[in-house]
């Protein structure tokens, strides 16, 4: 049964989803019920493809350093609401201030700044500049330029640490904030290069005490202590030249590894001496000590790729087929394959797994019971349920485990992928496999589920790849193209003798597929069913990687593991929004097709595409295609046409 949705799209959405002020970094505590005026279209000729928009005006106001002084002194102790007094742009010897947004309470989360430098003060690299404009302003290349701006968000945000300044440790007033990342090094708003200049985007809880200012203490941060901030990272940063260029090395290796996997024939790269290991099941930072066993690829599948800066460099390809990772329990099995869907991003340097390198498109692949299903045609794994319900457009609010993990498989064909990676311990044992007993005792025609192990071989045809860990089941055998075990943390290569196993033991199961695995149905969004409002105003809140409430609705995300930062899922909110406002949802419109037109925004006019008009959001992480396109599958009551 499907749940009522109510509201239209696009009658009294507004300008500005409302964000959770708890959600760090803070998003804009600006008034979001006031109507905006409609966004400007930006010209998307081939002379500006790849290029950034032009600056947008600053807010009226500003002065000087000493004006912002003087303006802060007068309003100590006055109610919060009087810090709108400091909005706009001030000029310091070597950079420009800019105040975008106060909020009017100091429980309605930061202030949003920006530090704007010219490219010549801070002495950057100009290698990598392009020869192109946008409105006059030249931008670096696409991977050294996101590379370079990932690098001096790390820095700034190092120095807000050597300042004492960050949140944890002074609280909620008087601290400052940039949204620099995690372990992954993912295109982000935080920080904007181009061959004019450097922008910091970040936030600031303004000292108050209560909701009374504190003027004097809120001139030191901003006169004071912004300055000494900005000097230890940004400006200039030839003290940091060095670890800048290694960052940067370290992207563009990854990127040339990515791109030899297609030519060699191969759908992962994990390099000799990787550290994969991670400190506990909460933390993605890289175990230390001296019980930590560095990768070493087996003779079997050793293969030596080409970097631009490290030469080079051998490690485990893992070839285009069936790969099953087989191994004892605590071996490092389901340690590799994690490791192997956190290689769709690039790593910084020190992480362990800078040069662990799978295919763009790999999505991870769980059962997920309870999750809400639309319009999927689940025909290649499960046929008509009993009291003659059809799945060739099947929908649920409540998917059982193997029906979630189907519907999960089809959706990410629909997307793209072309490489799966799956694990034993989080999959629905029903959908992996039917054992010869269980075949004896519920006969085919009974039984509607067709297994993966049935279709894995039909999905190779179809050009996609899978990697699975299994620990229980040797039947897999039977499909496998390479086999390779984890003995304490150390791969093998056991395709021969899996082989001969499956030969002296032949299994007494029946493949219960058909020869072909069948088309694979797009699918369109009603735009109808899309509502972002509650209460009669554009409601998005990102609740860290763990769900994304939209309007009414919640949309949860445990599932998706390779969305791995809460500004990717802010984005991805914000994207939805986007794509709707645009009319990018429309009944003869594949839903990939809505949400690559979004991110071709992205491309095209950078994060500033899906902010509120005139303001400067620092805390966005481009995510993929692939956790844009699950998140909105997520989405209970939206409602789906079949494009057949």
């Amino acid at each position: 049964p499907r749940r009522t949705h109510s509201g239209t799209a696009g009658q009294g959405v507004r300008s500005t989803p409302e964000r959770d002020p708890d959600d760090m970094p803070d998003t804009d505590p600006d008034d979001r019920d006031r109507e905006r005026p409609p966004r400007p279209r930006f010209p998307a000729g081939p002379e500006l493809r790849g290029q950034r928009r032009p600056p947008r005006p600053v807010l009226p106001g500003g002065g000087t350093a000493d004006d912002l002084r003087r303006r802060l002194f007068a309003i100590d102790g006055k109610p919060y609401g009087a810090y709108q007094d400091i909005l706009g742009e001030y000029t310091f010897p070597s950079f420009r201030l800019v105040v975008d947004a106060v909020p009017p309470d100091p429980f309605a989360g930061p202030a949003r700044l920006r530090l704007v430098v010219d490219r010549a003060a801070t002495r950057l690299p100009l290698d990598g500049a392009s020869s192109g404009t946008a409105a006059g302003v030249g931008v670096v290349a696409s991977l050294r330029r996101f590379a370079t701006e990932d690098f001096l968000a790390r820095r700034f945000a190092s120095a807000i640490r050597s300042a004492g300044r960050a949140r944890h440790e002074i609280g909620p007033s008087g601290y400052v904030a940039i949204d620099a990342g995690r372990q992954e090094v993912i295109e982000r708003s935080a920080c904007l290069v181009t061959a004019a200049a450097v922008e910091i985007r970040f936030v600031v809880g303004l000292p108050a005490e209560g909701r009374t200012i504190r003027g004097r203490e809120a001139a030191r941060l901003l006169v004071d202590d912004l300055p000494r901030i900005l000097a230890a990272s940004v400006l200039p940063v030839d003290p940091h030249l060095d670890a800048l260029r290694h960052h940067v090395a370290t992207v563009e290796d990854y990127q040339a590894l990515r791109d030899q996997l297609t030519a060699r024939g191969l759908i992962a790269f994990i390099t000799d001496g990787a550290s994969l290991p991670r400190e506990s099941g909460v933390s993605d930072l890289p175990l230390r000590g001296p019980n930590v066993v560095p990768f070493q690829s087996p003779p079997e599948l050793r293969v030596t790729l080409s970097t631009p800066h490290s030469g080079p460099i051998t490690g485990l390809g893992i070839p285009m087929g069936v790969t099953l990772i087989v191994g004892g329990g605590f071996h490092g099995k389901s340690t590799v394959l994690a490791a192997l869907a956190r290689g769709v991003y690039p790593h910084i340097p020190g992480d362990g797994r800078e040069r662990v390198v799978t295919r763009a498109d790999a999505v991870k692949v769980r059962a997920e019971d309870g999750r809400s299903v639309e319009e999927v045609d689940l025909t290649p794994f499960i046929g008509e349920l009993p009291q003659k319900h059809g799945t060739r457009a099947f929908s649920t609010t409540n998917a059982s485990g193997s029906t979630s993990q189907a519907a999960s498989i089809i959706e990410a064909l629909e997307a793209g992928t072309s490489l799966m990676l799956l694990d034993e311990d989080t999959t629905a044992t029903n959908f992996m496999i039917r054992d010869a007993r269980m075949q004896r005792l519920v006969p085919k025609e009974l039984e509607p589920i067709t297994p993966f192990i049935d279709q894995v071989r039909n999905l190779v045809t179809r050009g996609v790849s899978t990697i699975v860990v299994v620990g229980g089941s040797g039947d897999y055998f039977d499909v496998a193209d390479h086999v390779i075990a984890m003995h304490e943390y150390r791969p093998e290569v056991v395709t021969g003798r899996a082989h001969q196993i499956a030969r002296e033991l032949p299994g007494q199961r029946v493949r219960e597929s058909p020869p072909r695995f069948g088309p694979v149905v797009a699918r369109a969004v009603l735009p109808e069913s899309l509502d972002p409002q509650r209460r009669g105003r554009a409601r998005i809140v990102a609740r860290g990687v763990r769900s994304l409430e939209f309007g009414e609705a919640t949309i949860e995300l445990d599932a998706l593991e390779q969305l791995v930062d809460p500004s990717q899922t802010r984005a991805i909110g914000d994207l939805i929004l986007h794509a709707l406002r645009k009319g990018y949802f429309r009944p003869h419109i594949p839903l990939v097709d809505a949400m690559s037109r979004a991110l071709g925004d992205l491309d095209r006019d950078g994060f500033d595409a899906i902010t509120p008009p005139g303001r400067h959001s620092g805390d966005y992480a481009r995510p993929r295609l692939h956790e844009l396109v699950a998140a909105l599958n997520r989405l209970r009551g939206i409602r789906m046409t079949q494009l057949r």
